[in-house]
């Protein structure tokens, strides 16, 4: 790979790349069916005399849904057949294929993984075992898509050994255990809240109700047990519901199981109205209450109609967080093109368009291991078998913060510390990860040693057929007439085929349009 000849390659075909992909097609299918969600969105906008941007195409649609929904790359294969599939429901056919996949798990056990805190080391301190019991568990629930409101009540009257029941970790993994910090972490977590912003008076009621939690260690290593400590109780205790419903608390009855009743009950809005929001937030890349942990009185929703049928439609269907998603997904909002109609981006608190946003630490990294065929090392200082991740490993399934890599570390992978949204995303890249991405021996190493990539240059009857595999690779489309000159014009300066396969590769990764979602 020659980095003089590249570097003038990558100079002209980003330019080409950065224009290309809303460019690709002119036909763009209607969503598989219309959508109240649609209607409470362009009503807004309407109303704030603001244009949405028009429908994405379907290379660049299949694309986002991938790596929204599964956090993974689609392969040339699958973007060649989405692309030339004639069915005018194929947008739809797409979305409920992906939410069955196993990658959806994975993906959707990382974002949680992260909320929860799933880590072994400072600050959290689970355990490496118990870390990975945790992750399994919640993958699982994920997996089986147990209802949003049996998965928050498990949580928060867990009780049992931190080895042998998964969920008791929810009481690990947090910075400080008493009472006060336990609701602190509950109000984060559970009602998208930050209760230091509450009266103190208010703040109390919410601690009486994880006032009788005890920890207790036992003779096996690193084991800690979770549990109701009626001992603590010297009489009834009052406290008020975040609501101001006023409750009395028996010595006998666990505290927490009556609030984890009050939160979950459909007609309290506040763990609904949560997890609506953070649904939202997670598929469009801002909240309907932004941020989407800072739900207070004085920070109304942008939209509350949204928001209210959101609310409705996931409690009418059980708490079943796939239906929410699915609803998003095939809504024309979620499919509108990451180009704004209106140049001034006055739209983006009203979603009139796409949000362009930075992949992940980890789905970055998985894309260029399953481009180049490559593998990561990921490690720990913890010398224990947990924590032996083996070579195949992607990153979006390892299940402790703990265990990482020097470019997670780069790149701005969740430290798990908080839970708070805003520390899981750095939005502006930084100089020392674009030199990574440009010049590193790691990098440069996947490519050169890519048997992937090598392979794929000598199966190319044409280099014209190279190029069109090497687009739908990495940037699940073909490309633009413009990006085919250029790379013609650089064919006079490659070695050979796998040389030009090499460069073009690299110029794409290095590229915006790799690197953001959009």
């Amino acid at each position: 790979m020659n980095t003089h000849n590249s570097l003038l390659l990558a100079a002209t075909l980003l330019a080409a790349v950065m224009s290309g992909a809303d460019a690709i097609s002119n036909e763009t299918p209607v969503p598989s069916s219309p959508d109240k969600i649609d209607a409470l969105v362009f009503e807004n906008l309407k109303a704030r005399e603001i244009q949405p941007a028009e429908l994405c195409s379907d290379e660049v649609f299949v694309r986002r849904v991938f790596l929204d929904v599964i956090g993974t790359l689609p392969s040339a294969a699958e973007a060649r057949q989405f692309l030339s599939d004639k069915n005018p429901d194929k947008r739809g056919i797409l979305i409920d294929r992906l939410l069955q996949r196993d990658e959806f798990a994975d993906y959707w056990a990382m974002k949680w993984g992260n909320l929860l805190r799933v880590k072994s080391e400072f600050p959290i301190n689970l355990w490496p075992n118990a870390a990975q019991s945790y992750h399994r568990w919640i993958r699982a629930s994920i997996r089986d898509n147990v209802p949003c409101d049996r998965f928050a009540r498990e949580l928060l009257t867990a009780s049992g050994s931190n080895m042998r029941k998964p969920p008791v970790n929810f009481y690990r993994a947090m910075r400080e255990r008493t009472p006060d910090g336990i609701a602190r972490t509950v109000a984060l977590t559970f009602m998208g809240a930050r209760i230091e912003s509450w009266p103190a008076e208010k703040q109390a009621d919410m601690a009486v109700f994880f006032s009788r939690v005890g920890y207790k260690a036992t003779a096996e290593w690193k084991e800690e047990i979770v549990f109701f400590d009626f001992a603590k109780a010297t009489g009834p205790a009052s406290a008020r519901f975040p609501d101001g419903t006023p409750v009395t608390l028996s010595p006998m009855q666990d505290p927490r199981a009556v609030f984890a009743a009050w939160l979950v009950d459909p007609k309290n809005p506040w763990f609904v109205r949560s997890l609506a929001n953070r649904a939202w937030y997670w598929l469009l890349g801002r909240g309907i209450v932004h941020e989407p942990d800072d739900i207070r009185d004085d920070n109304p929703p942008r939209n509350p109609e949204l928001l209210d049928y959101l609310e409705r439609e996931l409690v009418a269907r059980g708490y079943d967080l796939k239906h929410l998603f699915r609803l998003i997904l095939n809504s024309r909002t979620y499919q509108l093109s990451s180009k704004p109609a209106d140049e001034n981006a006055r739209g983006e608190t009203d979603f009139a368009s796409y949000p362009v946003r930075r992949l992940e630490a980890e789905v970055l990294i998985d894309a260029i291991n399953q481009i180049t065929g490559a593998r990561e090392k990921y490690i720990s200082h913890i010398p224990e078998p947990f924590t032996y991740m083996p070579e195949e490993q992607r990153a979006i399934a390892l299940a402790d913060a703990s265990i990482s890599s020097p470019f997670l570390e780069l790149f701005g992978r969740s430290p798990r510390d908080t839970g708070l949204e805003s520390e899981q995303r750095n939005p502006t890249p930084t100089a020392a990860q674009q030199l990574h991405l440009l010049n590193s021996n790691h990098i440069r190493g996947k490519l050169e040693q890519s048997a992937a990539l090598r392979t794929m240059a000598n199966r190319a009857k044409t280099t014209a057929a190279l190029v069109d595999e090497l687009y739908l690779t990495i940037l699940s489309r073909p490309p633009t007439d413009a990006e085919r000159a250029i790379i013609h014009a650089h064919q006079q300066t490659a070695a050979d085929k796998q040389a030009l396969c090499l460069d073009v590769a690299w110029a794409l990764i290095n590229s915006a349009e790799f690197q953001f979602r959009h």
